[in-house]
């Protein structure tokens, strides 16, 4: 590819729309069948996301990220939006049904899982000793002092390390940078 599809469409190619359901097609509907509950709901999903990669195309930055990462986290936000919004929507059934049948969390479950697998890959883009701080502090549960006499790190290193690692890892997941400190400090 020459030129990103999704800077012609952010340009106003009218081709450039059919080149991206042509090249992405496969992994949108893929990602939306994985987290629709039915191939219907998956239909409407892929339509929702289509849309949002079009009006977010200008967005799309290469050296944040590839083409195709960008589109499947478009995808992917949109998917855990709509899965958010189905487990807050009341049913129509009644109370009786509502009461007899067993709580299904399949759904969160695999949110939970996408977001677990995520973060994981972005954990594998830190340096080794981001990487390990963290793991030390979110996985194992070890403060900064005791990540500090156990590795031999410097406290301050070791509270580098975890500012900038989390920072890292939440521009990778597209989280942005709010309050990062207060969520590794111990």
């Amino acid at each position: 590819m020459a030129q990103a599809i999704l800077h012609r469409i952010a340009s106003g190619d009218k081709t450039a729309v059919q080149d991206c359901l042509k090249f992405y097609g496969g992994l949108v509907w893929s990602l939306a069948r994985k987290m629709s509950p039915n191939t219907d709901d998956a239909e409407d999903a892929v339509q929702e996301i289509f849309i949002d990669i079009w009006k977010n195309a200008e967005r799309f930055d290469e050296s944040q990220s590839s083409e195709t990462t960008f589109i499947a986290m478009i995808a992917r936000r949109r998917l855990i939006d709509r899965l958010r919004y189905s487990n807050r929507r009341i049913s129509a059934s009644s109370l009786e049904d509502v009461v007899a049948e067993p709580a299904n969390n399949s759904n969160e479950d695999l949110q939970i899982c996408v977001e677990a697998k995520e973060a994981a890959q972005a954990l594998k883009t830190l340096r080794p000793e981001q990487r390990q701080v963290l793991q030390l502090s979110i996985v194992q549960g070890l403060s900064h002092q005791e990540i500090s006499d156990a590795t031999g790190m410097p406290l301050g290193t070791v509270k580098t390390h975890a500012r900038r690692g989390l920072l890292q890892v939440r521009e990778f997941l597209g989280l942005g940078n709010s309050n990062t400190e207060k969520e590794v400090s111990r």
